[in-house]
């Protein structure tokens, strides 16, 4: 019988980033504004504009009953959704420090062992499916939010016109190309002119509300009330607008593992919700005064002489602003992979203190492409408006329900006061979802096309994997007998240490049955290395690796266990080294070691374990996986690859 495994200390302290997140230094909350706030906090340029523009789809009239209605339910609707839903409770629901979407379904999954295994498959299902809508909003964020922005040019000169969409697509190019550097390097660009920007909006909206003080009553509830049950039909239609006002409020949740709770929640008390407000109520109150500028009522808040000013600080702001869903969308990403729910893709880490902060270069172009498509496909900001909604409302009203569900499963919280917390909230979000979907044929249509494209990648990609790996196991054999085997019938031996990668140490890697079987040799010291992902974002440091000598102690044969969280990137040859020089022969042996990877070829067979078609996507998905030499970060020089096929 196997001896316990017994654990030996490796890996960097996984709270280090926390610890530092959690100090929430004034430096880091500038950066958290110049990547987490760009989104929301530039909704005051298209929000209102959607509402009254009569050029938009459904207009609604800029009447004084119709301004203070719609006032009231942007106030309420980012107190509701931003600072309850997400500030106050999602905020909360971190695993280690990290948020998300799939943050929320490592914790349904991890703390729903005694729930019913259908409703834990349901939950997590209903989570990728957010994740999936969250890919199509990081698409049309940049879109829309940047060409609102250029179309400032507009108010100030409409000779300008035709030099919005070049204009937007240059400025697009160079802030995809600017990702490689990093959050922390954006954040230190971008904070300081998002700490203007907010206080300039906050300034203007403040002195047109000096100019009309009669808004200040819209912040009462009874106008939101009061609007909705006098004009139902168009306050329903209203709502796929006036949702706009929360756009981003998903970023100060998936951000978290790139600047901590603290930092955030500060950001968004001190300068963000003051700002945003005020420059709401100033719209609102303009709009009292004149009607007539309806039409585009945030850039003429600005008196003439700041117009071209505000048109230069706005685009800087909405770069900024596709920044924060960029960002989250890397997380979302590296989260899926480490999940099981898309392929292990290349991705560099882009901070030496905060192991959040990523880059994926894939991720980073297809977004980029996909975005630009939108960009000339669209070709204006309000026409991307409707779709921009779409994603936003399916992605809250997604964390919501998960969020009440974590609450049930992680912290039993009793079902009478979930029932009182979730059914409002819940019910805000439904209504909100349910008027988006009146506007599918005016671009809502398209969040969801990718998501249910992307869900069903995400669900074959899991699906496939299964199978693939069972079928491993019958190919690999049971790791005990084969050892036990090795044992009765040694091999030659050659000198050296050889390290061999494999899924588990239930089987027998492949490249180690295919050296014995074939070569009859085996090196001195065998070390069967075994990558486990965890379902929380970090592993303790003291837990990172579990040793087991699988029977004697002096055969040279060993298993390495390295735990890791789904937002970490193990190095290996790091992790090994800090191992008792008796199992790897020390440093010298294992700078000369030889690392062995089992590479399976797939092809489609015919078992009935999917469907023909997402048997072929699973196949073509597979192709871009990263290469396991890099993400493992081993020596190119020192790696053998061993092949097999397996037919899914």
């Amino acid at each position: 019988m196997n001896r316990p495994g017994r654990e030996v200390r490796a890996g960097e302290p996984s709270d280090q980033p926390r610890a530092k997140g959690d100090r929430a230094p004034t430096a880091l909350v500038v950066a958290a504004l110049g990547v987490v706030f760009g989104d929301i906090g530039t909704s005051p340029i298209y929000t209102f504009r959607t509402v009254f523009d009569p050029r938009a789809p459904r207009p609604v009239p800029a009447t004084t009953e119709n301004v203070f209605g719609i006032v009231s339910l942007v106030f309420w609707s980012v107190i509701i959704i931003v600072m309850i839903t997400y500030v106050l409770l999602a905020m909360r629901a971190d695993h280690e420090g990290e948020g998300g979407l799939l943050a929320l379904i490592t914790q349904v999954r991890r703390f729903g062992a005694r729930a019913r295994g259908q409703v834990v498959a349901g939950l997590t299902a209903v989570g990728v499916l957010g994740g999936a809508l969250f890919f199509g909003d990081s698409m049309i964020t940049p879109a829309i939010s940047v060409l609102a922005a250029v179309e400032g040019v507009e108010v100030v000169q409409p000779a300008l016109a035709q030099l919005v969409l070049p204009v937007t697509v240059v400025i697009i190019v160079a802030l995809f190309a600017l990702q490689h550097r990093g959050t922390s390097t954006v954040g230190r660009l971008f904070g300081p002119v998002m700490v203007v920007w907010f206080v300039a909006i906050g300034a203007a909206g403040a002195w047109s509300i000096a100019k009309e003080p009669t808004v200040l009553r819209a912040l009462l509830p009874s106008y939101a009330i009061g609007f909705f049950v006098n004009n139902v039909y168009v306050a329903f239609f209203a709502l796929a607008a006036v949702v706009l006002a929360v756009t981003g409020a998903e970023a100060l949740y998936a951000d978290m593992g790139h600047f901590g709770r603290r930092a955030i929640t500060r950001a968004w008390l001190i300068l963000v919700f003051p700002a945003c407000i005020a420059s709401f109520l100033g719209q609102g109150a303009l709009i009292l005064r004149d009607p007539s500028r309806a039409s585009s009522p945030f850039f003429l808040l600005a008196p003439d002489w700041g117009r071209v000013p505000l048109v230069v600080l706005a685009t800087a702001a909405t770069v900024i602003a596709s920044q924060a869903v960029i960002s989250g969308t890397y997380s979302v990403a590296a989260q899926a992979a480490q999940l099981g729910y898309l392929p292990r893709l290349h991705l560099a880490h882009t901070s030496e203190s905060r192991i959040g902060q990523i880059y994926l270069p894939a991720v980073n172009w297809l977004l980029m492409v996909a975005v630009l498509v939108l960009v000339l496909a669209f070709r204006r900001s309000t026409g991307l408006a409707y779709a921009f909604g779409m994603a936003v409302t399916g992605t809250i009203t997604i964390t919501t329900l998960l969020f009440f569900a974590v609450a049930r499963l992680r912290w039993r919280t009793p079902r009478w006061l979930l029932a009182v917390g979730a059914t409002p909230l819940l019910l805000v979000d439904l209504l909100f979802f349910s008027a988006n979907l009146t506007k599918l044929s005016h671009g809502a249509w398209i969040p969801l096309v990718v998501a249910v494209v992307t869900f069903t990648v995400m669900m074959t990609w899991q699906r496939g994997q299964a199978v693939v790996t069972a079928e491993r196991r019958r190919q690999e054999g049971s790791l005990e007998e084969f050892i036990a085997r090795l044992r009765r019938e040694p091999v030659d031996v050659v000198d050296g240490t050889a390290i061999y990668l494999n899924q588990g140490k239930q089987t027998t890697p492949l490249a180690l049955r295919i050296n014995v079987g074939h070569q009859h040799v085996r090196h001195e010291r065998l070390v069967i290395v075994s990558v486990e992902t965890e379902p929380l974002p970090h592993v303790p440091k003291d837990q990172a690796v579990v040793i087991d000598d699988l029977g004697p102690v002096d055969d040279g044969i060993v298993h390495v266990s390295v735990r890791a969280g789904y937002r970490e990137e193990p190095d290996l040859p790091a992790m090994l080294s800090r191992l008792d020089p008796a199992i790897t022969g020390g440093p010298a042996a294992l700078a000369q070691a030889t690392y062995f990877l089992s590479h399976v070829e797939l092809e489609e067979g015919d078992a009935a374990t999917m469907a023909r078609w997402r048997k072929r996507l699973f196949i073509a998905t597979s192709r871009a996986t990263a290469d396991p030499t890099d993400h493992f970060h081993l020596p190119r020089d020192r790696t053998t690859i061993v092949g097999s096929r397996i037919a899914v």
